[in-house]
């Protein structure tokens, strides 16, 4: 069966699979026909990220429950005692329904609605935003999860492909595109990226938020388009390219974070430098070279390769964005030994407000 007849009988429109939209001129489905030897991507396939976003999410608890608190604990992790909030409704009410930081005028009206002074009110919401910041053990039991991810993800891609010549010369990687047939170990390794990327947006909610929440929703909404597509088009080598050049950098910015966790700051610096470099060299060096050069340059344009061009271009200005907060952080903390905030940080009080008052407490 070709593959629109299939999504057809799925209940999709057989006009948006239409060879034109989703191959290049001169191509069609039925280039792309299966037989016993021959196997060519399936979008239904695709289906069955949804049952492994929801197998990595209870493998994610499963390993930061088991492996990544256990670990965490024995290298010295440990979360900052805080401040004990008194119970009070009124100021409950105010935080949880209208804001988390109060304006002047709110305060006012807080501090007689409750019967306490000014300076008690604004010392109630910083303990309070302080009770909701993340615990350091939650961001080290993430960093663990996403680093044995992507360090597995990168190695068992560059093992998938290490042999293969047109991951070496990218030339050949559209010689008979799109006849061009799908191993099943390549097509594994999609499907476990999709869902990967599936499974983190699920639990965007639940994780850790930091100052580039919005970015990070944007590059996952990208990233899983891109495979999405790029995975129906037969563009299977062109995506493990890209998704190699990505995940080499991924697993050393967690082990950075890792690190800095567990307080290990000149290791931590040491291992934050080679991530800089090499996410600067893949991301803005080795990714435009081969979405631009070979890809638009090329490559015969359609419709779908305009749309993935269009996301390989928010990629990049993501990429350029990131890389602004790489090297800002890398010559006011590392060079010239400011204070340390992670460019991407959740934390909203200094540790020192935090400590003055605990103290205060005892």
């Amino acid at each position: 069966l070709s593959v629109p007849t299939i999504l057809t009988k799925m209940g999709l429109s057989e006009g948006f699979w239409h060879h034109e939209y989703w191959l290049p001129p001169g191509a069609t489905w039925e280039d792309m026909k299966e037989s016993a030897d021959i196997h060519y991507p399936q979008p239904q396939d695709l289906l069955l990220c949804l049952p492994g976003a929801l197998l990595l999410i209870i493998v994610r608890c499963i390993f930061e429950r088991t492996v990544a608190l256990p670990l965490g604990r024995r290298l010295g992790v440990s979360d900052k005692l805080r401040p004990i909030v008194q119970p009070n409704a009124t100021l409950e009410g105010f935080y949880v329904l209208l804001g988390r930081t109060p304006k002047e005028g709110d305060l006012i009206s807080l501090a007689k609605q409750s019967d306490l002074p000014i300076k008690k009110v604004e010392t109630w919401f910083r303990h309070r935003r302080a009770q909701d910041r993340p615990r350091l053990m939650k961001k080290f039991c993430e960093a663990s999860w996403r680093f044995t991810f992507y360090f597995t993800s990168f190695f068992s891609g560059l093992a998938l492909l290490y042999d293969k010549p047109w991951f070496w010369d990218h030339t050949v990687c559209w010689l008979r595109f799109p006849q061009q047939p799908l191993p099943p170990a390549l097509g594994w390794f999609y499907l476990l990226e999709l869902s990967f990327y599936c499974s983190l947006v699920a639990t965007l909610p639940f994780d850790v938020k930091r100052k580039d929440f919005k970015e990070q929703i944007i590059h996952h909404i990208a990233t899983i388009t891109l495979i999405f597509v790029s995975y129906c088009a037969n563009l299977i080598r062109f995506g493990m390219i890209i998704m190699l050049v990505h995940d080499a950098s991924d697993y050393i910015l967690e082990l950075a974070k890792m690190l800095h966790y567990m307080k290990w700051k000149q290791v931590c610096e040491a291992v934050f430098i080679v991530f800089a470099v090499v996410f600067i060299i893949s991301r803005l060096v080795i990714f435009p070279l081969i979405t631009y050069y070979y890809f638009v340059t090329k490559f015969q344009l359609f419709l779908i390769s305009c749309l993935i061009n269009t996301f390989l271009m928010v990629l990049q200005l993501l990429h350029v964005f990131w890389s602004y907060l790489i090297i800002q952080m890398i010559f006011s903390v590392i060079l010239h030994g400011a204070k340390r905030k992670d460019a991407r940080s959740d934390t909203e009080e200094s540790d020192r407000s935090e400590a003055e008052d605990l103290a205060k407490n005892k």
